[in-house]
């Protein structure tokens, strides 16, 4: 099965692309492209997923360039391939040509950032933490060293868990009533106590309120598509061991 890429003309004509679980060598539970090498997958076939994604973005496999994700709003600028332990960050910059900025996700967003003009790209993992402690803007700082200007930025959210889908306590929205009472609108009622929330509607609004050029996701629902995604949450409900991860990449 050949591989599946999702692209959005918002990032034209930057190469990228939102990688979907088909066409991958990973079998079981980890069926197709599972990309991530933290889980219990088998190396071989996570290094051989890899390096279907590396030809895909035209670059060796030693460019496709990812950090330790925390769930934190660390940025990384890189001008090079990062060679042994990852930096521990969940979004990185950079306005080096040939070099492939990867995220990796199963539920949480992968969000993609050109501003083709200056040459600049980014690329940012965004859960419910690390969006509300402010990945997006941190990512788009951090563009903006390198030249980028955010009102030329345009940002892509990848497949992630929906709204229907992302059921949470009412813990979780103190959290965002904490930020600014605004933040209600991204929460409705679920059963009992629970609450469902708009993790990709409150990205779209953090981007758009930092001022890019334009924003948008491409609607897919991890958790509500497994022939397509990877869904930590799905896999937990499902009593699984582990779970494969989603890649995201762009490349100038």
């Amino acid at each position: 099965m050949t591989l599946e890429i999702l692209t959005s003309d918002m990032l034209s004509p930057v190469r990228h692309g939102f990688f979907s679980r088909r066409g991958g060598a990973s079998s079981g539970i980890f069926s197709g492209l599972n990309c991530g090498l933290g889980s219990s997958d088998q190396t071989e076939a996570v290094a051989l997923n890899r390096r279907r994604v590396a030809e895909a973005m035209e670059v060796d496999p030693q460019a496709l360039v990812g950090v330790h994700q925390v769930h934190s709003p660390t940025v990384v600028t890189i001008d090079a391939p990062l060679n042994g332990d990852k930096p521990k960050a969940d979004a990185v910059v950079t306005a080096t040509p040939g070099l492939a900025l990867t995220i990796l996700t199963a539920d949480c967003q992968p969000v993609l950032f050109a501003d083709p003009d200056a040459n600049v790209i980014g690329a940012a993992h965004a859960g419910w933490r690390g969006a509300l402690d402010g990945v997006l803007e941190a990512t788009l700082d951090a563009m903006e060293a390198l030249g980028a200007r955010r009102e030329n930025t345009c940002a892509v959210i990848g497949p992630s868990i929906s709204q229907r889908a992302y059921e949470v306590g009412p813990e979780l929205m103190d959290s965002f009533m904490m930020e600014t009472p605004d933040n209600a609108r991204f929460f409705a009622g679920g059963t009992g106590d629970r609450l469902q929330f708009d993790l990709p509607g409150y990205g779209l609004n953090k981007l758009r309120e930092a001022g890019v050029k334009s924003a948008e996701w491409t609607r897919h629902c991890t958790y509500s598509d497994p022939d397509r995604f990877y869904s930590y949450r799905r896999s937990t409900h499902a009593k699984e061991a582990d779970y494969g991860r989603l890649i995201s990449a762009i490349r100038l």
